[in-house]
This record gives structure tokens, C-alpha cells and sequence, in this order.
């Protein structure tokens, strides 16, 4: 009786060969995903290479060739641009900072003074930020540093020691520079990087950490809670009920429309309750920016219901539109930023994730909440989402139609 059963069940599972496939692709799948994500393909530990932005106002001979230096280092991109435009642009998350080399550099040098040197960074991508500082540091110091160190050091035996040698002088740098801790100590009371945010930390602005959470979670859940809602058209086909609407006037499209309204709606609800939530309990500054919040929050839910309802029209069962929302939404999850921040990964991952929804809500309200954008900076990627919603819909309405309705 028990291999009865046992044989009965297993046939049953494996009649839906699409259903079968996913059950065991969806593992597969994550697997390879979080393998690229992390670098772990081939045994590849290499990180990716950091683009910087530099803005040279110095623009002497010495700043030159500092940065033709850190551009010879392994794992820096330099990418020259003027400072105020490189500022906006690390406002806006395209690069992770921008080193300046200010007026009097060269000069400072010289005169053997700290570098009038500054990183502005975005404190969103910390641990870039924390591998670029070491690298600027370890270059800097064995390059302008050297050079500021012997000449503070001249200036300081031309003041206390007039007229020694200049054999002798130069002994006594080569025996420091021999001391690696001895010159190390010398640069480092002398190279001082300044680092500076360019958002400015207040308490209008919302926790880094916490805005990550709620946007990446909020988006990822109402996706599945969306794909269930829709999958209540396929119980209405099963149990008859879509087959009474189909001999009543109501049109076909009708049908669909009125499933993606419900799902558009429940969409909002769901988002504005999150939202509150997190305000109240979390104190995230949901009032700073209302109105890029209410049209972030509708064209958000616009795609994720348009999206709900494109699994439903694809899927021909309640366990394919299962396997199939399952395995696409934890893919979208995991590229866009939704289950793992997008600076963690490989840049070919990077790229990858603009095909995700998640990537573009996420980013919305990374403006909104952490960047402190204007709304004009932001209808960018919420025309992405409207975009992203009309193309579902338009699929949706002629797999609609061959999926669904052909089988009733």
C-alpha cells in the first residue's frame, strides 16, 4: 500500500515536466548565481578594478605625475573630470569618489607641508572607499611622499645645521629611508588624505543600512506576494469559474485588467505600509521628500503587479506559476541588489542587474532616502519603471489569451 501511494505521488509530480525542471534548475541556478556574485568562478579571488574620479586644480608637474602613478596601479581606473561635475556624479552613485589635488600641491611638496589633497567619497560603497584609501595611501607615500620628506628634511639642516655636506645629508636620508619604520613614521605625521562624504550626514537623511533593508525586502516580498494574488486566476480556471466569466459579457482583457488592478492595488497598500512601519519603528525620514515617495512607490508597484501578472499568463499550472515565480523572482532578487548590495559584486554582475526591476526601485529610493536627490534626478528611473510595467502588460495580454484562455 505505501509504494502505492509512493508510486502514484511520483508520477503525479512528474507528469508537469516544465514544473519538474524548475524544482531542480531553481537550486542550480542560486548556486551559479551566488558563485558569480561572490568571485567564485574558476578560483578567481581577483577584485574588481575601482573607477576613480580625479580632478587636478593643481595641475603641475608633481600632481601629473601622482596621478600617472596611481593610474599604473593594479586595481584603480582613473578617469580625469572637473571637480564639480565629478562631485555630482558621485552624488549621484555613478563612481565611488573623487580625489582632488588642490592649488598648492607641488608647492607643498616642496616646502615639505602636508598634501593639500581630498577624497570625496560615497559612504554608501564603504568598503570600496576602505580598499581605495589603502591603495591611494601605500602609493602616495612611496612616490610625493619621499620626495616631500627630503625636502623637509633639507630645509630643517639648512635652519639648525647651516653649511653641512651635501654627501652628509644625503647619507642620513638614505640610512631613514633604509628604516622602514623610521620614513614610515616621518610620512605619516606628513601625508594626511582628508576624507570627506559628499551627502552630508544629518538627521533627515536615512540610516545607510536601513534603507537597503526596507527597499531591497520590500520589493523582493511584494513580488511574491503578488505572483500568489495573480495565481488565483489559474484556481479560477481549475475550479470553472473563469469559464462562467467568459460566457458573461465581461471581455477577456477585461478579466486580466481587472486581476492587475487588484494586484496594483494591493501592490501600493502593501508599500506604504512597509513604509510606516519602518518609519515609526525604524525612524526612516519618510516625509523628507513626499512627492518623489508617492510617484517612487506607484511606479514601483505598477511594474511589480504588471510583472505578477505576466508569470500568470506564462504558466499553464498552480505549481509551473509556483516553480517558474520562484525561481525568476529570487534571480531578479539576487542580481538587482535586493538580497545582496550591488557593490559587493563582480562589475559583469553590476551590469547584469539593470535588467532587474528590483535594481531600479531600489536605486529610487536609495536616491530619495540616502542621495537626497531632486525629483528630476529620479524620473529617470521612474520612466524605467513605467516602461518595465507597460512591456509586461502588453506580453501579458497575448499570453494571456494563448496560455490561459485556451485551456479553459
Amino acid at each position: 500500500m505505501i509504494l502505492t501511494i509512493l508510486k502514484k505521488d511520483l508520477k503525479l509530480f512528474f507528469s508537469d515536466k516544465r514544473a519538474v525542471l524548475l524544482s531542480f534548475l531553481l537550486p542550480i541556478v542560486l548556486i551559479s548565481l551566488f558563485a558569480f556574485a561572490f568571485g567564485g568562478i574558476n578560483g578567481d579571488n581577483e577584485s574588481k578594478s575601482i573607477k576613480l574620479l580625479v580632478s587636478d586644480i593643481d595641475n603641475s608637474i608633481d600632481s601629473k605625475n601622482a596621478i600617472s602613478n596611481l593610474d599604473s596601479l593594479q586595481g584603480i581606473i582613473i578617469i580625469p573630470k572637473e571637480e564639480n561635475e565629478a562631485i555630482e556624479s558621485v552624488k549621484k552613485g555613478k563612481y565611488v569618489g573623487v580625489l582632488i589635488f588642490k592649488k598648492g600641491f607641488q608647492d607643498s611638496i616642496v616646502a615639505g607641508n602636508n598634501f593639500p589633497l581630498e577624497l570625496k567619497y560615497d559612504a554608501s560603497r564603504k568598503m570600496e572607499v576602505g580598499m581605495l584609501q589603502s591603495l591611494l595611501m601605500q602609493n602616495l607615500m612611496s612616490t610625493v611622499g619621499k620626495k616631500s620628506i627630503k625636502a623637509k628634511m633639507n630645509s630643517y639642516f639648512e635652519s639648525n645645521f647651516p653649511g653641512i655636506p651635501e654627501m652628509m645629508k644625503e647619507k642620513i636620508f638614505n640610512d631613514i629611508n633604509s628604516n622602514n619604520e623610521g620614513i614610515g613614521t616621518i610620512m605619516n605625521t606628513n601625508m594626511v588624505l582628508k576624507m570627506t562624504s559628499v551627502i552630508k550626514e544629518d538627521s533627515k537623511k536615512g540610516n545607510l543600512g536601513l534603507i537597503q533593508a526596507v527597499a531591497g525586502t520590500a520589493i523582493m516580498m511584494l513580488l511574491f506576494s503578488i505572483s500568489g494574488i495573480g495565481g488565483g486566476l489559474l484556481d479560477e480556471k481549475d475550479a470553472g469559474t473563469l469559464k462562467r466569466l467568459l460566457y458573461s459579457p465581461i471581455k477577456p482583457n477585461d478579466i486580466l485588467f481587472g486581476k492587475m488592478g487588484a494586484s496594483l492595488i494591493l501592490s501600493i497598500l502593501q508599500l506604504v505600509v512597509m513604509f510606516i512601519f519602518s518609519w515609526l519603528v525604524f525612524g526612516l525620514p519618510i516625509f523628507k521628500d513626499v512627492t518623489s515617495l508617492i510617484l517612487m512607490i506607484l511606479t514601483t508597484a505598477f511594474a511589480v503587479s504588471s510583472f505578477g501578472i505576466f508569470l500568470v499568463a506564462i504558466a499553464k499550472s498552480r505549481q509551473q506559476l509556483q516553480g517558474l515565480s520562484t525561481i525568476i523572482i529570487l534571480v531578479m532578487s539576487a542580481i538587482g541588489g535586493s538580497m545582496i548590495p550591488l557593490f559587493v559584486m563582480p562589475e559583469i554582475m553590476q551590469k547584469i542587474a539593470v535588467v532587474s526591476l528590483n535594481y531600479w526601485g531600489i536605486q529610487g529610493f536609495y536616491d530619495i532616502f540616502w542621495r537626497n536627490l531632486p525629483l528630476s534626478d529620479i524620473l529617470s528611473k521612474m520612466g524605467v519603471l513605467v516602461g518595465i510595467g507597460l512591456v509586461m502588460t502588453f506580453i501579458s495580454i497575448r499570453l494571456f489569451k494563448k496560455n490561459v484562455l485556451k485551456l479553459v
